[in-house]
């Protein structure tokens, strides 16, 4: 009896494994697969730039000294804001004090003997209408009436020198700003033009920096240049706030960085309350280019193989199909599709768990709205030294 069952098992798996792969289509086609699928977007799409930049003083100066000594006073701190032509700093003047004493001392005796020659020469000159003196004599004291008003000319630029350097002993602020807090202490010994006192940097407006590709960067200069173009230059600081002002394109490098193949460029920043404070680093975003006609793909309908880009096409006779796609640009929640798809075709967006080529679908069609996806950026925590810019 035994035997027998045996054998009657036997046979029975036997004709299973024969009609298996039939069996397991006729499954899939008596249980489709249920996938939501939503049809290729096509519009006019908007881009949105992000970059990480960094912000930086629009003009800064090192504050020296044109003369040498000891800092013997300071009128303001570190951190202070300051207006060109603010004292900052005082030189020990005594002996610029002494200095401009022994020249006025000098031009006063070197325009005494001035004098002295002159009435020499008006002497000499008379004598000589007189036959009294020799022609070499009156011409050797028109020589000692030069040599003496050259000595004089001398003197007094010396003595505007040594005022000059009198007047340097107070150090003002070269341009209005704000001063670091790296200015030196009171007995600071400062070597004229060389000792750093402090720096001074303008803090309203600032720069913000970045680096773009050089794709960005003919995109931005082909959009800028084009009539009716709208840039729309905005900031996110690092605790996730928006900066209250807008920016403006101001510089661009003149070269291509060799090893990163990027291009510096600086936008300008309104800063009346100092909020941004250079050595800072923001999310710059540049709004207001768009691509025309667009085929959008959702970024999650996407699956990668051996370095090609998939997706999943519910065809109209319920039927799954494998393409491969060529993608572009990042747009929010899509990816601009450049090859691979049709304007009519349908993506499906969810169900792909173990989904393949050719397998029979149960499809549910819905939109963009559905789905939640929207062409914002989707917000990004950043690395600021990774990305910094220098």
């Amino acid at each position: 009896m035994r035997i027998f069952s045996a054998i009657i098992l036997a046979a029975a798996l036997l004709i299973t494994g024969c009609g298996g792969e039939d069996t397991e289509e006729q499954a899939m086609e008596e249980y489709p697969t249920k996938v939501k699928a939503m049809k290729v977007l096509t519009t006019d799409a908007p881009i949105t730039f992000s970059y990480s930049g960094q912000v930086v003083d629009r003009d800064e100066m090192t504050v020296q000294s044109k003369v040498s000594g000891s800092v013997v006073e300071k009128y303001v701190k570190g951190g202070q804001n300051v207006v060109e032509g603010q004292a900052l700093f005082k030189i020990d003047d005594r002996q610029y004090q002494s200095a401009v004493l022994q020249a006025e001392a000098n031009l006063a005796k070197s325009k005494t003997n001035l004098a002295k020659e002159r009435v020499d020469l008006q002497r000499d000159e008379e004598l000589w209408q007189a036959n009294a003196v020799s022609e070499q004599t009156l011409t050797n004291q028109r020589v000692a009436v030069k040599s003496q008003e050259a000595e004089v000319a001398a003197n007094e630029a010396l003595l505007q020198k040594a005022k000059d350097d009198l007047s340097d002993t107070i150090v003002y602020a070269p341009m209005s700003g704000r001063l670091g807090i790296d200015d030196v202490a009171v007995g600071t010994l400062a070597t004229a033009g060389s000792t750093p006192l402090a720096t001074i940097g303008n803090v309203d407006p600032v720069y913000v920096q970045f680096a773009v590709s050089e794709q960005e960067y003919l995109r931005l200069s082909r959009e800028e240049e084009r009539p009716g173009s709208d840039f729309k230059i905005s900031l996110t600081l690092a605790d996730g706030s928006r900066y209250p002002y807008l920016g403006e394109f101001a510089e661009y490098d003149r070269t291509l960085g060799n090893e990163t193949g990027t291009l510096i460029i600086r936008t300008i920043f309104k800063n009346p309350n100092a909020l941004l404070v250079p050595g800072m680093y923001a999310r710059v975003e540049i709004e207001g280019l768009k691509i025309q006609n667009a085929m959008l793909v959702p970024e999650r309908a996407l699956q990668q193989l051996l370095g090609e880009t998939l997706v999943i096409v519910a065809q109209s006779d319920n039927k799954s199909a494998v393409r491969k796609i060529t993608l572009g640009e990042k747009i929010g929640s899509y990816y601009v599709v450049k090859s691979g798809l049709k304007a009519d075709d349908w993506i499906i967006v969810e169900g792909l768990t173990n989904l393949r080529d050719g397998m029979p679908l149960e499809v549910t069609q819905v939109t963009a709205k559905d789905m939640d996806f929207s062409f914002s950026p989707s917000e990004k925590i950043f690395d600021a030294e990774k990305n910094a810019t220098k």
